[in-house]
């Protein structure tokens, strides 16, 4: 996993956010740190799609939001994420 990654906290404009994921990928980023809380998870994804580098290639983290940071709303939370 890269060091160095691209955030998208507070990019919340969906457009803009698919724009700015798109080019921090075509200038080499291979990490984009998202959260559910920042309700742009969809954006990234679809920005990864679209940029066309291999999936295999990106890692995405993501974080939980506080109460869901219990094991029975965790696992439901991951896969929503």
């Amino acid at each position: 996993m890269p060091q160095l990654g691209f955030g998208v906290f507070q990019v919340t404009d969906q457009e803009q956010c698919e724009e700015v994921v798109l080019q921090s990928l075509k200038d080499g980023y291979r990490l984009i740190d998202t959260a559910q809380a920042y309700f742009n998870e969809e954006v990234v994804g679809r920005s990864i799609k679209r940029s066309g580098i291999l999936r295999q290639e990106i890692f995405v983290t993501t974080k939980l939001w506080v109460s869901d940071a219990i094991e029975e709303k965790a696992r439901v939370a991951f896969e929503e994420s």
